[in-house]
């Protein structure tokens, strides 16, 4: 736990997750690159599956190039617009709006006629003074009907007409906060003339803001226009057509919740607009405007519909981006939103969704700052695949299911950079990795190791794994003797012991080992981590002969540099050139224990300092078993796992079975006494198998045969001049005891140590 702990909580994490919040804090000011690629996404999910179109009591009196061409270049006469509301009304129109503003009077009416002609007969101009204006016949259609007049805004008042005429309220009222902070705001309008602005049942407003790249994806229901809320042509138009009540606008904190006309609410944007789900542009929808003046259209065409007029023209360039990637009139966009208020199939993008996507990329990303440095690549990446994949299926499932949009975009857009970034940090650790390996293990294995952990990094796994390893323990016996003789001169037993500790991880980087630690006069070395080697306990035996054979060599120059020094101080009648002081060439000897076993291996320590070092039962034996060297005479003591392991390759003799301390178990133990070639002599054969016996009669309680055997043992152990009598006497001793103080009838033979060391 530790070490996963260390390995996540570093700073690139940090700079990491601070980068996340960073993205998150852009993500809630959403720049124009982030809703663009947003949008670019939904018109992806647009294009993919486009609204089916349905029946809907919606149609479009349409100014079409064939009108122009039969009725004449636009504008027409108001009049000829007084026709057209007087025959969609007898046609059964229930409401008629207009895409379009009269925002200057009639230059086509007969007074303009006549006093834009001053050559005419003064009788004729006359006679065009007295017939009716054409705004005013215009007006009266109005007022017969249920018109909507079309109004625009403006984002600024220059330009706009001079004289200003009073806004007209539309009946409303407002749940909850004042809607005005998160509404689109114009500062002046466009309206129509006054005379057709006071017959007219309404006042919508055709005004729509495209988004950065122009396309048109969202319409406003309502807006605040000199500080007043008005309504969208399409929702104006259902408000009429429904009985012209008041319209309910709901806000809270977030925004704009929703609108109702007629009792039927409408969820908006926070900014109360919102997104139509569109159709391909359909001729269903359209009547052309000559086809109704000139009685081409069939009877109940319009009966019982809501009906827009504007125009299809190309010459007139009415046409909007949209969407589903090609340009449709603005009078059908608008249809089209009237048809999704109808139906109830508007787009929608709740406050929440906003939350949804923060939470979810905050969640993946730092999932992918927590795991990707410490998983391997295919599981990272094809856990990133699943999760990505997985949010965009739900973001496509709820457009389609439930026309929610949920933005795919940002969330893995924010999981591939912060992938990219952790995997740049990673790929630079790893190259300091490969640096800093020859360095900090340079010390403690042999140099072809570190090779190949330079070649192949990815073999030293950081933090703690489970292996199987073989361990060494090495201590030196008789060590406060000789730190007493060198009390004087501290330096000289730190060169004497770093030249001993020298010899003994001279042999343990020789066979790939690795060391784990120095304890005073103590080695601790362990085989087969960082890299595997299937013959780790083979390894370590080899090792530990070595160490052995190595010592006696070390001993045998001091005992040689010191009688040296001696005849040098006799033939100079005391008289030394040096000052050092000659002492007595103490023989060091080592105990050894190795035990075989699985461990954890791997960095362990604190965030600061750590080491790579191994934990587990089987370090404690073969600490035991180091401690017990002593107690048996045997320089070299070997567990019984790694007995087996080289059994039949090195001289093995097994000692005795016990119980160390901590271990309720008890296992055998055996000594290393030689290599391959003192196994295949007929003099070791002898002399194990007369052990072997020895212990069998010993754990029969068969106290006769083993003492005799036991005198046999001796004198095949010393003809292989194997050190070994204190073993042979200390069984002797406990058949003594056991003879006058017999064992219990549960007797075993298992020997339980009470102490850790020997």
């Amino acid at each position: 736990m530790r070490n996963w702990l260390s390995k996540w909580l570093g700073w690139f994490r940090v700079v990491a997750f601070l980068g996340l919040l960073f993205g998150l804090a852009i993500r809630i000011g959403d720049p124009v690159p982030l809703s663009a690629l947003r949008s670019i996404a939904f018109d992806v999910y647009h294009q993919s599956k486009p609204r089916q179109p349905t029946a809907q009591p919606v149609a479009i009196i349409d100014v079409d190039d064939r009108s122009l061409s039969e009725i004449g270049q636009w504008p027409w006469p108001r009049t000829r617009i007084a026709e057209i509301v007087d025959r969609a009304t007898a046609a059964g129109a229930v409401a008629i709006a207009f895409d379009i503003v009269f925002a200057e009077p009639d230059r086509l009416s007969p007074a303009y006629i006549a006093a834009d002609n001053p050559d005419l007969p003064e009788g004729i101009a006359t006679a065009l003074r007295t017939l009716p204006d054409n705004d005013a016949v215009l007006a009266e259609a109005f007022a017969r009907s249920r018109v909507v007049t079309g109004q625009t805004s403006v984002r600024t008042r220059a330009g706009n007409r001079a004289e200003k005429q009073a806004m007209a309220d539309i009946p409303h009222a407002v749940v909850g906060v004042d809607p005005a902070p998160f509404l689109l705001r114009f500062p002046d309008i466009v309206q129509n003339l006054p005379v057709l602005e006071a017959n007219a049942a309404g006042h919508g407003m055709f005004t729509t803001r495209p988004d950065a790249d122009g396309v048109y994806r969202r319409a406003p229901m309502v807006m605040s226009v000199q500080s007043k809320l008005r309504l969208g042509l399409a929702p104006e138009l259902l408000r009429v057509a429904t009985g012209g009540g008041p319209f309910v606008l709901r806000a809270n904190a977030a925004g704009i919740e929703s609108i109702a006309i007629a009792r039927q609410p409408v969820t908006t944007d926070f900014d109360g607009t919102v997104w139509p789900y569109l159709t391909p542009s359909s001729q269903a929808r359209y009547v052309s405007a000559t086809d109704l003046l000139n009685d081409r259209m069939p009877p109940d065409r319009l009966a019982g519909h809501l009906v827009l007029v504007g125009t299809s023209a190309i010459g007139l360039e009415d046409f909007r981006p949209t969407p589903l990637g090609i340009a449709m009139a603005g009078v059908e966009i608008h249809a089209q939103v009237l048809e999704n208020i109808l139906g109830q199939t508007l787009l929608e993008r709740p406050n929440y969704t906003i939350a949804v996507e923060l939470v979810t990329t905050f969640f993946l990303c730092l999932l992918v700052i927590l795991y990707a440095p410490v998983l391997a690549a295919r599981w990272v990446i094809g856990s990133a695949v699943v999760l990505l994949s997985s949010y965009v299926a739900i973001s496509y499932f709820l457009f389609h299911q439930h026309r929610i949009l949920l933005d795919p975009s940002y969330p893995v857009l924010s999981v591939l950079i912060t992938f990219m970034i952790i995997s740049s940090v990673n790929y630079l650790r790893e190259e300091r990795q490969r640096r800093a390996i020859r360095s900090a293990f340079g010390q403690y294995v042999s140099p072809d190791l570190v090779d190949q952990l330079s070649r192949n990094p990815e073999a030293l796994r950081l933090g703690g794994e489970t292996r199987e390893l073989t361990l060494l323990f090495s201590d030196v016996r008789g060590f406060t003797a000789i730190a007493e003789d060198f009390k004087d001169d501290p330096e000289a037993l730190t060169q004497l012991m770093n030249d001993f500790l020298t010899i003994l991880c001279d042999a343990i980087l020789e066979n790939s080992g690795t060391i784990d630690k120095f304890m005073g006069d103590a080695v601790m070395a362990f085989w087969n981590a960082p890299l595997p080697h299937d013959d780790h306990a083979m390894r370590a035996c080899r090792t530990a002969l070595q160490m052995t054979a190595n010592i006696r060599k070390f001993n045998r120059r001091r005992a040689a540099t010191q009688r040296l020094r001696r005849m040098k101080g006799r033939r100079g009648k005391g008289k030394r050139t040096d000052t050092a002081p000659v002492r007595k060439a103490h023989a060091i000897r080592v105990g050894i224990g190795i035990n075989t076993g699985v461990c954890v291996v791997g960095n362990m320590g604190s965030n600061t300092r750590f080491d790579y070092t191994a934990l587990g039962d089987p370090v404690n034996v073969a600490s035991r078993l180091e401690g017990q060297s002593r107690y048996y005479g045997a320089q070299i003591v070997l567990g019984s796992a790694t007995a087996r392991a080289v059994q039949d390759c090195l001289a093995v003799l097994e000692l005795d079975t016990v119980r160390v301390v901590g271990k309720d178990l008890p296992e055998n133990i055996f000594a290393l006494v030689g290599d391959e070639a003192l196994r295949e002599t007929p003099e070791f054969r002898l002399a194990n198998a007369l052990n072997r016996d020895m212990l069998a009669a010993y754990r029969a309680r068969d106290w006769d045969r083993t003492e005799a055997l036991l005198a046999e043992v001796r004198s095949a152990y010393r003809a292989l001049k194997l050190q070994l009598d204190a073993y042979v006497d200390l069984y002797a001793r406990r058949v003594a005891d056991l003879r006058s103080s017999p064992p219990a009838d549960d007797w075993d033979g298992v020997f339980s140590f009470t102490a850790k060391r020997g």
